[in-house]
């Protein structure tokens, strides 16, 4: 069901895509050119892709995301940290099997603050969990590519990668399951049994947390690769498009977890809490 979950939120995704959308609401329109409603949704597009090439309309939609859970001050943490948990995302596997080395993208942050959080806390566990999101090449995987690019960095003994998850519900899934196996390793016992820092996008980080609160991973939100800046004009139509579609498939994604029960709050917030690994997630 979790792989069945993925394929249909990708093609579904193709569909409403803003980029997407507004290209198939341009071309229908020109096939009914001779309508009303065809001059309609030809200028309707065309003036959307006006506006968006001047106003940032993601920024008011990125707000209310990055700003939901403010990045925590270490320094005055009381509670021990098990381990550390890096989403990927920030990896670019095909090309970085083309050009044979890690290659990145806009949210590299995710994985460029570990070395640094890792030198913080030398004893905690580090989990990468990160797979395929291609639906036409899932050989390349961001895992790979997060395992070489630490162990170049002489980090690579530390880790323990999940290559096999596709979403941010399998991230989690395969968490629990790792964490599970850590248990019962004797390697977590009770002496360093604490919170999960957990790492990914500040857009991303509702959606996460509310996914890992659901499979019982106690995690403190560690946000990075912020994206909203202060300016009520950016001219750029394909800049504002990028983060157009990047945030209303963020918003997306927090409706359809929330109505598929994957998590239980439709915006996870700070002030929800949730029991250290007694939680479940379905298959």
């Amino acid at each position: 069901m979790t792989d069945l979950f993925f394929y249909l939120s990708k093609v579904f995704w193709v569909i409403v895509q803003p980029d997407h959308f507004l290209l198939l609401v341009l071309v229908l329109g020109l096939l009914l050119w001779r309508r009303l409603s065809g001059v309609i949704m030809v200028w309707g597009s065309v003036l959307t892709m006006l506006a968006l090439s001047v106003f940032p309309i993601a920024n008011y939609l990125l707000e209310p995301l990055e700003q939901r859970f403010p990045k925590p001050d270490l320094t005055q943490l009381e509670a021990p940290i098990a381990g550390i948990i890096v989403l990927g995302g920030g990896e670019e596997p095909e090309r970085s099997a083309v050009h044979k080395m890690p290659q990145f993208n806009s949210a590299a942050e995710r994985l460029m603050v570990l070395p640094s959080l890792m030198l913080r806390y030398p004893n905690a566990k580090v989990i990468f969990t990160g797979g395929s999101g291609s639906l036409l090449r899932p050989e390349y995987r961001g895992g790979d590519v997060a395992k070489q690019w630490l162990t170049e960095q002489g980090l690579g003994a530390r880790l323990i990668v999940e290559r096999d998850a596709r979403n941010t519900f399998q991230n989690a899934l395969y968490s629990r399951e790792i964490i599970n196996e850590l248990h019962a390793a004797g390697e977590l016992d009770d002496a360093n049994q604490g919170k999960w820092l957990l790492v990914t996008s500040a857009f991303h980080m509702p959606r996460s947390v509310g996914v890992y609160r659901k499979a019982g991973i106690d995690v403190i939100p560690y946000p990075v690769d912020y994206r909203q800046f202060n300016s009520t004009v950016h001219l750029s139509l394909n800049a504002n498009m990028a983060e157009l579609n990047q945030v209303v498939r963020e918003w997306i994604g927090l409706g359809a977890y929330y109505l598929t029960e994957k998590t239980t709050e439709l915006i996870p917030g700070p002030l929800a809490s949730a029991p250290l690994l007694t939680g479940t997630l379905d298959n």
